[in-house]
């Protein structure tokens, strides 16, 4: 008999990320700037590179400046993949 654990059927591979809202003009939809550093492969220096998001917020309550969370979710539009799991 197979048994699976509550840690299983709760978590899930889903990516989860923070950043800032930099735009609200759109209904139902933000654009959150993820920013994220690495190090340079050659010249070992760590680099900040950033990426923008389009999330869905239902009723458009987060505000330009607010940190929120993201989660990946099913295809939502053509550029909407993210949605707002809470603010930071």
């Amino acid at each position: 008999m197979i048994s699976t654990s509550p840690q299983s059927e709760t978590s899930s591979n889903r990516k989860v990320l923070s950043g800032v809202v930099v735009s609200n003009k759109m209904k139902d939809t933000v654009v959150v700037k993820v920013n994220r550093y690495f190090k340079h492969p050659k010249y070992q220096k760590y680099i900040m590179k950033s990426k923008r998001y389009a999330a869905d917020d239902p009723g458009n309550t987060q505000a330009v400046g607010a940190k929120v969370l993201i989660e990946e979710c099913r295809p939502i539009s053509k550029t909407k993949r993210f949605r707002i799991v809470s603010s930071a």
